[in-house]
């Protein structure tokens, strides 16, 4: 490939003889120019379109200076955050500041700013106070109108009027951004842009508004009344869509933020033709010195083949930013594509993903939405299917098998995540087993997020017992096919609705599917979501009824150990958490218990101290030492129960260790694990006699 990057400083804008660009876009993204990138795709789209586009990439926010390293450009500034919220790319679920970025060269934090499109836009109309500002990307997409921000834990106006810019572009935003380049290479002023769709803009309140309107609501009342706030939520989410969505006012005292109709998204098309443009699918090679920018390794030899979702999880702010109506290339685009990749050097015979959004989604739901659009207060797939459901993977199977005939192409995987309900929804069974035998890596990612149906609920999720289906077939056709593959299972803690007993019947059900994730995620209020407003409010904003949230710290932290129980610092926590919750039966040796008695805990630690201690002096003893040993044995098997029985003061021990139960002796193993086998013993035969007891 002999494409050209585009420029990033004036040096290398004079050397492609510009005096000035028409746009600068200015990101919080280092300069990546993959399709996986938007800066990347909205400068493609305007470049090919015959615009100068001059990209600002993290620009120094604390003058100026840096905001003027093009001069003036002729028709305006394009403004983005990055890839994700600037306050997600630096705080994690707890609020700690991250040590590496993905989106920076060499993985650096600090190069962007916190809300990285207020403070690059405020930047700007201090440079130029006259010149045409738009904001958009991920950011200024999700904040659009007022919002719960997690952050400073109140409801935020608009990003539109904190970064004082003059129009906000949001969703997908190719179509809304020609749309705005060329009225403003007509001449038109950017204060008279007004009705065009996929955007939101500020006017006086008796400004003349272009389309319906479906709400309208006053931010004073927004910000103090939370009922209100997930009653705007509520409204906002149903005309997402294209088809069906009307205009939404915000006051904010004499102005009026006016949010148009979504903008429709790219027919096939017009998508293949976003992705024929020339990238060079690599960084700017100024970043070569620091070891390039993290985020491309994951998608550098992986393939978009779709937009949209109509998964529509509650926790998920794909519905608010790329809607609920999917969209695909075409096989042929796809291949092409592929086809550059097997040129790339480091290539080595693997793609990584055929995927999106949701990876086996090629169509939109059903035909119903191509003409009326998604349906307002129904999903696609939770919590049963829909009934005009058309499942059906033929042509995602088609696709598969062109791009492993493409020469070069030795394996394709599929890793961004299938939903499993919608595999199962489909009676051909050809794209599952196609995916168990040719596409997993060895662990495929699902998403079932919970268990306990009430939470999935407000998750937007289907009931567990789909997922189990799902995992019992999974198995079979794994086995069928000889291989040894794993499910490696998404999940939430905190959700809303999650209350500590539905974490402790998850921890449960864990433990039964014989699961240990090594890591999980705290639910993150992040902006555009039904989920952070039911965080916010208590409340859903798609049904209106109360949900309970985990707001409390402790809570939250009992929650997330309860996912993780087999890690011995969360001894303590989940015992708190099961006495809470009245479960100390899980608290024991059986199969079913999350975690051993403090008794059994202090009893290894106190031996393998003594282990430690003994083992130490017998290094100089020789055999004197194997006497010392045997001694805390001894000690140990001095109990105040039977044999058999840990006594009735098993569950508060004391100091010396007088309520231990005997052990029997073993020289194959330390004393230690001697001891601790032999309690599970002592506590396993307690645990059947009383079982028979109770037959």
């Amino acid at each position: 490939m002999n494409h050209e990057l585009l420029p990033i400083n004036r040096a290398e804008m004079e050397a492609r003889g510009w005096d000035y660009p028409d746009f600068v876009l200015v990101t919080g993204d280092a300069y990546v120019d993959h399709p996986s990138f938007g800066t990347a795709i909205i400068s493609r789209v305007l470049e090919n379109a015959g615009f100068r586009v001059a990209i600002l990439p993290q620009p120094d926010w604390h003058s100026t200076d840096a905001f003027t390293e093009f001069g003036c450009p002729r028709l305006g500034f394009l403004i983005n955050a990055g890839n994700i919220d600037s306050m997600v790319a630096h705080y994690s679920a707890s609020k700690h500041k991250r040590n590496y970025d993905y989106y920076s060269p060499g993985g650096k934090t600090g190069l962007r700013p916190d809300r990285a499109c207020i403070v690059y836009a405020n930047r700007v109309r201090e440079a130029y106070p006259d010149m045409p500002i738009l904001i958009g990307g991920l950011e200024a997409s999700l904040r659009r109108l007022a919002h719960y921000d997690y952050w400073d834990n109140k409801v935020r106006r608009s990003i539109l009027l904190d970064a004082r810019a003059d129009l906000l572009m949001y969703g997908m935003g190719e179509k809304s951004v020609l749309r705005i380049a060329e009225l403003l290479d007509r001449g038109i002023p950017v204060q008279k842009i007004r009705d065009v769709r996929g955007t939101v803009y500020a006017a006086p309140v008796n400004n003349r508004v272009h389309y319906p309107v479906a709400a309208t609501y006053d931010f004073d009342a927004l910000s103090t009344d939370k009922r209100l706030y997930a009653e705007a939520f509520g409204v906002q989410y149903r005309n997402t869509d294209a088809v069906t969505g009307k205009a939404i006012i915000e006051l904010y005292g004499d102005r009026a933020v006016v949010q148009n109709p979504p903008m429709p998204p790219l027919e096939r098309e017009e998508l293949d033709a976003v992705y024929a443009l020339p990238y060079t699918r690599r960084y700017h090679p100024s970043y070569d010195k620091v070891g390039g920018v993290p985020s491309i390794q994951e998608v550098e030899f992986s393939v978009t083949h779709n937009r949209g979702c109509f998964g529509a999880c509650n926790f998920c702010a794909l519905a608010f930013h790329q809607g609920r109506t999917v969209r695909s290339r075409s096989i042929e685009s796809v291949v092409r594509e592929v086809e550059e990749l097997t040129q790339m050097p480091g290539f080595k015979g693997y793609i990584h993903d055929v995927g999106g959004p949701t990876a086996n989604f090629r169509y939109p739901a059903c035909e119903k939405q191509l003409k009326h659009g998604v349906c307002p207060d129904r999903k696609c797939l939770a919590p049963t299917p829909c009934k005009n459901l058309k499942a059906d993977h033929t042509e995602y199977v088609k696709l598969l098998k062109a791009i492993e005939k493409v020469p070069g192409v030795k394996k394709v995987f599929i890793r961004s995540g299938v939903r499993f309900d919608y595999v199962l929804a489909d009676k051909d069974e050809t794209f599952f087993k196609k995916l168990v035998r040719d596409h997993v890596s060895g662990q495929l990612k699902v998403a079932p997020e919970h268990c306990v149906d009430g939470v999935l609920g407000c998750m937007g999720k289907p009931p567990i017992a789909t997922y189990d289906r799902f995992r019992k077939r999974f198995f079979e056709l794994t086995k069928s096919f000889a291989k040894e593959q794993y499910l490696v299972p998404y999940l939430i803690s905190s959700h809303p609705g999650s209350t500590l007993a539905d974490a402790v019947e998850l921890a449960s059900w864990l433990r039964r599917n014989g699961l240990n994730p090594e890591q999980v995620q705290d639910f993150y209020p992040t902006p555009g979501t039904a989920s952070t407003a039911m965080y916010y409010t208590g409340i859903n904003p798609l049904t209106m009824k109360p949900v309970y949230v985990a707001t409390d710290e402790k809570e939250k932290r009992m929650q997330r150990a309860l996912l993780q129980t087999v890690r011995p610092e969360n001894a303590g926590i989940i015992r708190e958490a099961l006495r809470k919750v009245g479960r100390e039966d899980l608290i024991g040796f059986g199969p079913e218990c999350l975690v051993k008695p403090e008794w059994k805990e202090r009893a290894e630690q106190r031996q393998a101290a003594r282990d430690a201690k003994s083992g130490g002096e017998a290094a100089g003893k020789g055999r004197a030492g194997g006497k010392q040993n045997r001694q805390p044995a001894k000690n140990a098997a001095k109990s105040s129960g039977k044999p058999g029985n840990p006594g009735k003061n098993a569950g508060n021990p004391t100091a010396n260790g007088k309520n231990q139960p005997k052990t029997a002796r073993s020289s194959d193993a330390p004393i230690s694990k001697r001891l601790s086998k032999s309690l599970d013993r002592d506590y396993e035969r307690l645990m059947g006699k009383t079982d028979k007891r109770r037959r």
